[in-house]
């Protein structure tokens, strides 16, 4: 069972939320999907255009470690949306929290039939 979740704040540069929304949606995430990353919710600040957030769900935090490692480090990655992605960020704060069933059901429904 997965007990962990990161949640990744982006703020990103001004006038990149559609363009950084786009590119995870359509190359970032398959790519987290096919490495078995556990993607619980990606989505748009309600409130700022240029700011988002990711939340994904691990078993431990060596486990997140691990996957993330791995990800980051891979080719599909690296030869993929790296760069397009990373030119949309100005920063990314991340946070760790112990999370159970019922915290990640609710934040899947957040999600919508995209993830």
């Amino acid at each position: 069972m997965k007990n962990i979740i990161e949640i990744r704040s982006y703020q990103l540069k001004p006038g990149t939320g559609s363009e950084f929304h786009q590119l995870l949606q359509e190359k970032s995430l398959p790519l987290l999907a096919a490495a078995g990353i556990d993607v619980v919710l990606a989505t748009a600040s309600l409130q700022t255009p240029d700011a988002y957030m990711l939340v994904r769900a691990y078993h431990s935090i060596a486990d997140c470690e691990q996957s993330q490692q791995a990800f980051y480090a891979s080719a599909a990655w690296q030869n993929g949306p790296r760069t397009a992605i990373l030119a949309c960020i100005e920063s990314c704060n991340t946070m760790m929290l112990a999370a159970d069933a019922t915290l990640l059901k609710s934040l899947r429904q957040q999600a919508g039939p995209t993830l």
